[in-house]
């Protein structure tokens, strides 16, 4: 993709790529499978479900399986409360974008080396350091990691990798 259609695609849908996720869509959009999303010509509906997908699986379990971060105010009673109270919460996370199917990287061109997250409602765990990890082992022959590596925060998401 050019600087041009990166630049569109950010103005579109609100968010910036990580340095790591520009790059890699610059030098080539990865196509051949409906995992990857096509932010030249995908349809700008599946691509709003795919950048909603992180959020609307945490209001999923918030509504359906009593999920409630510690960091919230109490609870309400009332789950259609609850849901608007998450929702409010919510709309102030980092942004998640997909890199493929439900793997995400963080939405920040100030940050690099942020963890690719498998994203499924609030099962989310770490499938790559970075961006390069994740690659080695979504894709490759991936190299172990340190049993004391710390991986990058990420305000919000990274509670779900405790």
């Amino acid at each position: 993709m050019t600087e041009r259609e990166l630049d569109q695609v950010e103005e579109r849908w609100g968010f910036r790529f990580a340095p790591e996720h520009r790059t890699l869509l610059g030098a080539g959009l990865p196509t051949g499978s409906p995992s990857w999303p096509d932010w030249r010509d995908g349809e700008p509906e599946d691509l709003a479900k795919r950048l909603a997908w992180p959020v609307r699986g945490v209001l999923f379990d918030v509504e359906h399986n009593r999920f409630w971060h510690p960091d919230w105010e109490p609870r309400p009673t009332v789950t259609q409360d609850a849901l608007e109270m998450a929702r409010t919460y919510l709309s102030e996370v980092p942004v998640m974008v997909p890199v493929y199917s439900h793997r995400y990287l963080l939405a920040d061109p100030d940050r690099t080396g942020t963890p690719v997250l498998s994203m499924y409602q609030t099962d989310i765990i770490c499938y790559g350091t970075d961006l390069v990890d994740y690659f080695h082992h979504e894709f490759g022959r991936p190299a172990p990691t340190p049993e004391d590596h710390r991986y990058a925060a990420i305000p919000f998401w990274s509670c779900f990798l405790d």
